[in-house]
């Protein structure tokens, strides 16, 4: 079967759902919760920047650089995970999609630290990065999503529904967000 999968991140974890094209239509695949974080350090690596405010400068970059460094060390390894059940299951990969916020600035660790919204920022691209780094190395098609880019038409609103009643719960904003950015990449494979 032909997959796609959708990934909304947050804090240190991201909601995977993957879809694929059956002969019925469209069908969820796989859908669960991926850690983004070591379990050990899940108290400040999933808002590294806020663990490092009150930091030295350099102490804060040590910090910051390890989390990211982290970030994109499990996402490869949820990444290959995927690619494996997949694999594995005989799918064909038509690619992924992430969903991502407004870009970030190029601002300075320094920049970001000195204004507490710029470091919800920071945080807020940290893991999607990672997860489109991750998708890049595995040499998965990735879309870089925008998620207020996101717009249901009424079909795709009631194939979403139908694909959350046959998924079962959790099915909330984040499964039907990853599932319509999914969506987007089966269409354009």
């Amino acid at each position: 079967m032909r997959i796609a999968a959708g990934f909304k991140a947050h804090s240190g974890w991201a909601a995977l759902v993957v879809i694929g094209e059956s002969d019925d239509g469209l069908v969820v695949v796989d859908r669960r919760r991926i850690e983004l974080v070591d379990p050990a350090d899940i108290d400040w690596a999933k808002q590294p920047y806020h663990a490092a405010e009150n930091l030295s400068p350099a102490k804060a970059r040590q910090l910051i650089e390890r989390a990211t460094a982290a970030a994109k060390r499990i996402a490869l390894k949820e990444m290959r995970a995927f690619i494996k059940r997949s694999h594995d299951a005989g799918h064909e990969i038509a690619g992924c999609a992430v969903l991502v916020g407004s870009p970030m600035p190029d601002w300075t660790i320094k920049q970001i630290r000195s204004v507490h919204v710029r470091m919800h920022k920071a945080e807020g691209v940290l893991f999607p990065a990672a997860l489109i780094r991750a998708a890049a190395d595995c040499d998965v098609k990735v879309v870089a999503t925008p998620e207020k880019a996101l717009a249901a038409n009424a079909d795709t609103t009631r194939t979403i529904a139908a694909l959350g009643k046959s998924a079962g719960p959790p099915w909330g904003k984040d499964q039907k967000s990853a599932v319509l950015a999914a969506m987007t990449v089966l269409k354009e494979a």
